[in-house]
């Protein structure tokens, strides 16, 4: 009794070297459509008619047309062209400046998108300039993807000064992007109960699947974990491999073929470890699946993806 005892806490510890962390990493994006554009105004006073005549002027139109349209490479580099031909005309070029970011931006472009802005003027503009929201909210986000820390939290400073409620929405937004499960409590429990927040902790605290659980059942029963997680393909698989390991490794120790046995073993203790840490990292990929998916639709339907918080389009 006692040896199987130890054999079982022997197994347990083994299986505990190779847990999985809780904690997800989910991947949640926007899709950008025409439509959200459609319903948005320019930042920035229209063109008059002399300036519409000039080079510069017609290379711009062209540019806004197709940045209109999401043709956001030919839009760069027809904005770039308008630059070129534009005489000394600071309001303009700051225009055709921040275009050109907003473009690289919304093509995902996030390098470029800073490159271009920490080379022009607009790191000098303040409230006055009709795109200063749009632009705090640009670079963030372009920061954020660059993991430019100091940046990020600089900008982010400014946004809580000049526009608080932007700042409390995009606030929500990074707790829910980044699973910050706690963060978001806190936001629920100061919200109108019950809100979104609380339905998108609820529902997935109610579907996740947990990975200690998981990785304990195949430590007991290889393929139970996958089983658990309605993986019954892989159930199956991981079943009848480790059974037919074992039964082999059984059979050459029992006709004392010892080096084959310990060969035999080897491979069976790979199939089963693995087994065990598989099951971890699938119940974490089923975790991560679940909340970007209940993520997604409350960060689209609630405008919460900072590229739909802004105020102005092209």
């Amino acid at each position: 009794m006692n040896k199987y005892l130890l054999d079982l806490l022997l197994l347990l510890l083994l299986a505990s070297c190779y847990r999985v962390s809780d904690r997800i990493d989910p991947r949640v994006s926007y899709q950008l459509q025409d439509q959200h554009f459609e319903k948005l105004s320019g930042a920035f006073l229209p063109l008059s008619s002399e300036e519409r005549n000039t080079d510069w002027g017609k290379e711009y139109t062209i540019a806004k047309a197709f940045a209109e349209d999401l043709d956001l490479y030919r839009a760069v580099s027809t904005f770039k062209r308008a630059q070129i031909l534009l005489p000394e005309s600071r309001e303009r070029d700051l225009e055709i400046q921040y275009d050109t970011v907003l473009c690289f931006f919304l093509g995902k472009r996030y390098d470029e998108a800073v490159e271009t802005f920490e080379k022009s003027s607009l790191a000098h503009v303040d409230k006055s300039f009709p795109a200063y929201h749009d632009l705090l909210l640009v670079l963030y986000e372009a920061y954020r993807e660059q993991e430019a820390q100091d940046k990020q939290a600089k900008i982010l400073e400014l946004i809580d000064k000049t526009f608080p409620a932007t700042g409390e929405e995009l606030k929500v937004s990074i707790a829910i992007r980044d699973a910050d499960l706690v963060t978001i409590q806190s936001f629920a429990d100061g919200f109108q109960r019950p809100s979104y927040l609380d339905n998108l902790t609820t529902h997935y605290y109610a579907q996740k699947k947990s990975v200690a659980t998981a990785q304990c059942l195949n430590a007991f029963l290889p393929g139970a974990g996958y089983l658990y997680l309605g993986q019954r393909t892989s159930a199956i698989t991981a079943f009848f491999l480790n059974g037919l390991f074992i039964a082999a490794a059984s059979e050459f120790f029992l006709h004392d073929h010892i080096p084959a046995g310990i060969i035999t073993t080897l491979f069976e203790a790979g199939w089963y470890f693995g087994g065990i840490y598989g099951a971890g990292l699938e119940a974490k990929y089923y975790n991560e699946r679940l909340y970007e998916r209940s993520a997604s639709t409350v960060l689209n339907e609630h405008k919460l993806f900072p590229v739909l918080m802004l105020n102005h389009a092209f």
